[in-house]
């Protein structure tokens, strides 16, 4: 008597696929780990059998060492709680400014005329070149840092709002008028929508650079945080703690915008020509 096959359950998958899709991925990382792991080998291999200043350039097992030291004593949890904090404060003030006057901008052509010009100049300023005026007018404590990181944030933000509003298909004009849609119905239930992939990806690089200025911020005379971290060391002459600072940096960005791409998936799940 042959047995009947046994039905499939929601959300099951056979065994084989969820083999070749395991495989996938480490094959994946593997890929990925290939080269920085040459790289990591051929440094180590120079530094231990080279002639080289270990002032100049540390071994990747000294990194490893002064990684494992600020781990366990926990001052590079502290450090990176204080860095953390300051980015995102400063990240919220200049999105929250960004998307304000973004939408100001956007939908009213006076505004565009008035403010643009002005901030289109700003836009174009080099923030090194900003960053010691900010510190001449609000000093060297937290709030300079946080107009830092808030400017460094602004524009990305700011641009992104002002395209996506003015990018909505024009269709849904014509949707509010037969609905008899207001201006508050019309921007919190078809335009904000529309634009809700251009605001994302603004997001997005407000995120990424707002954690860049974080950088400039705190190796601008910070008492606390990453940067004051490496700033520290670079005085005590331990190369070592400066590449771990770069190591933590590099990394706490890559996590910041896998988050930001992750609630970007999950927002956009519901447009069929979404393909992220």
């Amino acid at each position: 008597m042959t047995q009947q096959a046994e039905p499939l359950r929601s959300g099951w998958r056979p065994p084989l696929a969820r083999r070749t899709w395991n495989s996938g991925v480490w094959a994946h990382f593997a890929w990925a780990a290939l080269l920085p792991g040459l790289i990591l080998l051929g440094w180590q291999l120079y530094t231990a059998y080279g002639e080289v200043n270990p002032i100049l350039l540390p071994s990747p097992a000294a990194i490893a060492e002064a990684l494992g030291t600020l781990t366990a004593s926990g001052e590079l949890a502290v450090q990176l709680g204080v860095s953390l904090g300051r980015a995102a404060l400063g990240t919220l003030y200049g999105c929250a400014a960004a998307l304000a006057l973004g939408t100001l901008v956007g939908l009213s052509r006076l505004a565009a005329k008035l403010l643009d010009p002005s901030m289109q100049l700003l836009r174009l300023t080099p923030s090194l070149a900003i960053a010691p005026l900010i510190i001449l007018w609000f000093g060297f404590g937290e709030t300079s840092k946080i107009v830092i990181i808030a400017t460094g944030a602004f524009f990305p933000l700011y641009l992104a709002t002002i395209q996506s509003l003015r990018g909505v298909d024009g269709r849904l004009t014509e949707v509010a008028r037969v609905l008899q849609f207001g201006r508050a119905q019309q921007l919190s239930r078809l335009l904000l929508p529309g634009a809700m992939p251009g605001l994302l990806s603004g997001l997005r690089l407000a995120m990424a650079y707002g954690w860049l200025s974080l950088v400039v911020a705190e190796l601008l005379g910070a008492q606390a945080g990453i940067g004051y971290l490496m700033s520290h060391a670079q005085t005590n002459g331990h190369p070592a703690i400066i590449f771990v600072g770069v190591l933590v940096f590099a990394v706490m960005g890559k996590l910041i915008d896998l988050l930001v791409a992750t609630v970007e998936k999950r927002v956009l799940r519901w447009r069929d020509s979404y393909a992220g």
